[in-house]
């Protein structure tokens, strides 16, 4: 089992020091957040709080995902950064690729790129990007940074993206992670990723049981598939034992509620403290 620190909407400064010491504890990743903007009005609902409220989202800091990660592998040496997840198609596929690639090539390769759908039409609208259609957008995108992070030319022609043979150097390959829960989303994750994020709650074994039939289906049981989760049994050596059973192979935790309004008042000294603790009494005892 992998191991991954899970930390967001807090003071910029504290992210250098929570990935060295995260490094430094046995994680082995570091998911990074991604938001663009907050709109001031909207009727849109945030689809992982019981009542669909995003009003904790309001003045919390973001740092741009892909600047963030740049910023912690310099600091880091091992520590892996999986974007969680990178709202992809609002975003121009080709800048997406390049600016992986150039992550991936920077830190040894320690980026695993996780990928999904914006719930807000507000970031389609402020990016100029149609709301419609926005599920095949995100295949093609998907299917265009796979192409160019092989180094090779590559060319493409779909519904939204047409792209003469080109080519990016330095190129490096990295794993796709997509997120989401509906049958489009586990879906897309099997047949165009290298592996599922899951973004908790919902009836996770339904998910993964899902997940697996539809892996069988296409074919591709046996092909290597990161199946990233969020759970209660995370946080002890035999809930980490029951999530490996069911072929989970990295584990998100994280160690205070995101979902709080106003701003983040845990002391970095607290959010080490945290994240050690867990270190000693889940990741030590659990083995590599």
């Amino acid at each position: 089992m992998r191991f991954t620190y899970a930390e967001a909407m807090t003071d910029p400064a504290f992210y250098a020091p929570l990935a060295k010491a995260a490094e430094d504890a046995g994680y082995t990743s570091m998911s990074i957040a991604d938001s663009v903007v907050y709109p001031r009005e909207s009727d849109s609902t945030y689809p992982y709080t019981a009542d669909g409220n995003r009003e904790f989202l309001e003045d919390k800091p973001f740092i741009e995902t892909f600047i963030l990660i740049a910023a912690l592998g310099a600091v880091t040496t091992t520590l892996r950064f999986t974007p969680f997840v990178l709202k992809l198609p609002i975003r121009p596929p080709v800048l997406v690729a390049k600016q992986a690639t150039s992550i991936a090539s920077m830190t040894g390769g320690r980026l695993g790129l996780g990928v999904g759908l914006s719930p807000w039409p507000e970031d389609f609208q402020v990016m100029g990007v149609p709301w419609e259609r926005r599920g095949r957008r995100m295949d093609e995108a998907i299917d265009i940074i796979r192409g160019l992070s092989t180094g090779d030319y590559f060319e493409f022609h779909g519904e939204h993206f047409d792209i003469p043979a080109i080519k990016m150097t330095p190129a490096r390959p990295f794993p796709i992670l997509v997120g989401g829960h509906s049958e489009p989303a586990l879906r897309r994750a099997v047949v165009r990723g290298d592996g599922w994020m899951h973004a908790g709650g919902d009836d996770l074994d339904a998910l993964l049981a899902r997940l697996n039939d539809i892996r069988k289906q296409e074919g591709r049981e046996n092909d290597p598939f990161e199946v990233h989760v969020i759970s209660m049994d995370a946080y002890t050596p035999d809930g980490v034992k029951r999530l490996e059973d069911k072929g989970v192979t990295d584990v998100i935790v994280g160690f205070r509620s995101p979902y709080a309004k106003g701003p983040d008042t845990q002391p970095l000294a607290k959010k080490i403290e945290h994240l050690e603790r867990f270190a000693e009494t889940v990741i030590a005892k659990v083995g590599p």
